[in-house]
């Protein structure tokens, strides 16, 4: 499958969209209980990089999601890694890497609301609402995308290409 990395956003492109996203994030959480989610493996890099930026007192934490198991159906939802913390009563924020479908967070949303959440809103850095299946809002995005396989900046394909500074397009190769 991998084939030729074109360039889809760069680094710097990057950078200044974060501190964008973190100078919002900062504004909309103003005196309150905030709860950063970030969601592995995908989003570390962008969470670190938006956290940097936000201005107002924040906890993080992590979950780790897979959409189906081994003898599952698709569309159930499995913590690989549960949060650690209580999202009763917090302004919570899950921060993803890119909204696709958006099935899993629909799911994460919903049942962090369930879990007594004051508020719960959605970052990503990238968003393909045009492919969305679910009802779902991404609150802060850094980028709308239509199209392309992306990797780099977190965005992996069979684990490679998250150590990427930008992002990229992972064109096949020719034949294939």
């Amino acid at each position: 499958m991998p084939g030729k990395l074109l360039p889809v956003i760069t680094k710097e492109c990057i950078a200044e969209k974060v501190a964008e996203i973190g100078a919002a994030i900062s504004r909309e959480y103003e005196g309150k209980d905030l709860l950063v989610v970030g969601v592995l493996k995908g989003a570390f890099m962008f969470l670190a990089d938006v956290v940097r930026h936000i201005t107002v007192p924040a906890h993080v934490d992590f979950v780790r999601l897979s959409s189906y198991g081994a003898s599952d159906r698709p569309g159930d939802l499995h913590f690989l890694q549960d949060l650690e913390t209580s999202c009763q009563g917090k302004h919570v924020l899950v921060v993803e890497d890119i909204v696709d479908t958006g099935n899993s967070m629909a799911m994460l949303l919903k049942l962090l609301k369930v879990r007594g959440a004051a508020s719960v809103k959605l970052c990503a850095l990238i968003d393909k609402a045009e492919r969305r299946t679910a009802e779902v809002t991404v609150d802060f995005h850094g980028f709308r995308l239509a199209k392309g396989f992306l990797v780099g900046y977190g965005l992996d394909f069979a684990e490679d290409y998250r150590c990427l500074p930008g992002v990229y397009e992972l064109s096949q190769q020719e034949g294939h």
